[in-house]
């Protein structure tokens, strides 16, 4: 049967099709304030291991690196909040997480370099690797969780835990060329930050994202 054409008085009206819903803009994306955080935390505390920063018997110079962690922690948690608000549990999970070891790296650098919690210098390389170790073991759960996620995740994931062992073993070692292999490991995840960034850009701009590799386990 054909199509009834409009009556000559009545207006055409464009509709979109059934099935199609119109156009509109890309969802917001709370990753556009993470991955950002996450990239500038990386690199401040990288340069740190690397030793741009002057270092003193109890860690780096706070006024050097700290004002720019304590924000990147910040960024970290306004991320946690947007993304719970719109119901991404897994990026709220992370952010979180991200934003607790970027602040409490500061609250620890900060209270040895003032004394704010009592610790002798004979403690201070005691209290520094159980923070270490403590968050090896919550970024060990990153990956295990990651094996879901696409791969490039899983990568970053990895090379945090990287980063984190060599500055353990510098620790204990008292070994700056292990703490400089940190702070270049931190470079390598600040280059994979940048690259889910630019993934995430372009796909809030309209753009394709790009390739985040396959996960390894599917089901």
């Amino acid at each position: 049967m054909a199509t009834p054409s409009p009556a000559p008085e009545q207006p055409v009206r464009l509709v979109p099709q059934a099935g199609k819903p119109a156009a509109g803009p890309p969802a917001a994306n709370p990753s556009m304030v993470a991955l950002p955080s996450f990239a500038v935390g990386a690199v401040t505390i990288g340069m740190v291991l690397i030793g741009v920063v002057p270092i003193t018997p109890l860690g780096p110079v706070a006024g050097a690196a700290m004002p720019i962690v304590l924000a990147a922690a910040a960024g970290m948690f306004l991320a946690t909040i947007w993304a719970a608000r719109i119901g991404e549990s897994a990026p709220a999970g992370i952010s979180s997480i991200v934003g607790g070891f970027l602040l409490s790296y500061a609250l620890l650098v900060l209270g040895l370099t003032h004394n704010w919690y009592g610790i002798p210098l004979t403690a201070v390389a005691t209290t520094q690797k159980m923070f270490v170790i403590a968050w090896i073991v919550i970024v060990t759960m990153l990956i295990l969780a990651a094996l879901r996620m696409p791969a490039v995740y899983l990568l970053l994931f990895a090379l945090v835990d990287v980063a984190l062992v060599l500055n353990l073993l510098g620790i204990i070692q008292t070994s700056a060329n292990l703490d400089k292999a940190a702070g270049w490991t931190l470079m390598a995840v600040s280059a994979v930050v940048v690259y889910l960034f630019f993934g995430a850009m372009s796909q809030s701009t309209g753009g394709k994202e790009l390739p985040l590799g396959r996960p390894i386990l599917h089901t």
